[in-house]
């Protein structure tokens, strides 16, 4: 009779960080995924260190601006172009 210990996530090491993997099941809806430098995505991305943003339709680079590795997924808005009047 004790007390069982919660299963800890697999911890990744990453530019001198350690970020916790977890399921989505786990996250609440605040969850942002992310892409690292390589990896194929085809829309517009922004850099998660500056804020640079890039569109792509392949292989996402470096930032040029920060060299960052890490993106997500910038929010689409029918109006993100527009002119103001």
């Amino acid at each position: 009779m004790g007390i069982e210990p919660a299963e800890r996530p697999r911890q990744v090491h990453w530019r001198g960080l350690v970020i916790d993997e977890r399921a989505l099941d786990d996250v609440d809806g605040d969850y942002v995924p992310f892409f690292e430098t390589g990896a194929s995505a085809k829309g517009s991305f922004r850099c998660s260190d500056c804020g640079y943003g890039v569109v792509v339709t392949g292989a996402l680079p470096l930032c040029p601006m920060c060299g960052g590795a890490v993106w997500e997924e910038a929010p689409w808005s029918p109006f993100g172009r527009s002119s103001p009047l």
